[in-house]
């Protein structure tokens, strides 16, 4: 069966120069455009196709990747809004609808929301949805400790970034956890570090055994610390801009790095800068 949203493996039974039919292992057909394709393919062959909804509503296929598939999330930016709802460029030639219920937050035209894709039961039509936690479950874990997963960054929070994990479950990234600068749809590779009581995950950023390595923060401080006799005329109270131009890096990373070498006492922080001990 051609799944709707999502990439089908799909043999060749017919090729023209306007296109390619394509079949599956039910006997049923879809056109694949030249135009969509870059390549040649023989009659025969298995391609991996995306199939997506038409401006006209009817089933088309596209090698192209699309910036969402069905029951994914992703980052997407909206284009318009209308009496219908908003909608979003996920890279097709139709953008993606969210209807009205479908909006966790007022969206605005021009900004960029966390989005997850889903077919509606009755008209089997493809629709965004912006309501997060609805999608979200920990009841049944598909992942074990140890594994490593997809991350999407979805909020900052008290005690670090909640974030979307194999878009499917909660997650957490803690503070102490966090080397480098989130953003909000940022996606990146973690690792399950630990699961709690009630499924709860706590998921790091960093390879495990990543203890045994040193920080490129941490690092850079150390070089321009060792390159400068040992004192560093930056401090947690040295402007953003300042930071930035002297160690390439943001004042949030800088704080995090220069506090892990006051723990392991490393460096002495004076009303002057940082010295290394």
């Amino acid at each position: 069966m051609i799944q709707l949203g999502k990439f089908n493996d799909l043999k060749v039974s017919k090729a023209e120069d306007s296109g390619y039919t394509l079949i599956d292992d039910e006997g049923t057909e879809i056109f694949l455009p030249s135009e969509k394709t870059d390549k040649e393919l023989e009659e025969g062959a298995t391609v991996s196709v995306f199939v997506y909804p038409g401006i006209l509503g009817a089933k088309k296929a596209t090698l192209k990747k699309p910036l969402i598939a069905l029951g994914e999330f992703a980052f997407l930016t909206v284009s318009s809004t209308d009496e219908q709802g908003v909608y979003v460029d996920w890279g097709m030639e139709k953008d993606l609808l969210i209807p009205p219920k479908q909006e966790g937050e007022r969206m605005e035209e021009g900004e960029s929301y966390i989005i997850f894709m889903y077919q509606d039961r009755e008209s089997g039509k493809l629709y965004g949805s912006n309501k997060i936690e609805k999608r979200l479950s920990n009841d049944d874990l598909t992942i074990e400790e140890g594994e490593e997963v997809d991350v999407m960054v979805q909020r900052e929070s008290d005690m670090g970034f909640a974030v979307i994990v194999n878009h499917r479950h909660r997650g957490l990234v803690f503070e102490n956890e966090v080397f480098q600068d989130l953003l909000i749809g940022d996606t990146l590779k973690g690792y399950v570090k630990k699961i709690q009581p009630e499924n709860r995950l706590d998921i790091t950023i960093r390879p495990m055994g990543y203890r045994n390595t040193v920080d490129p923060d941490v690092q850079t401080v150390l070089n321009a610390l060792e390159d400068s006799q040992g004192v560093l005329p930056l401090t947690d109270k040295s402007k953003p801009d300042l930071i930035m131009v002297e160690l390439n890096m943001s004042k949030k990373a800088f704080k995090r790095a220069i506090g892990s070498l006051y723990k392991e006492r490393k460096i002495e922080i004076k009303e002057d800068g940082i010295h290394l001990v």
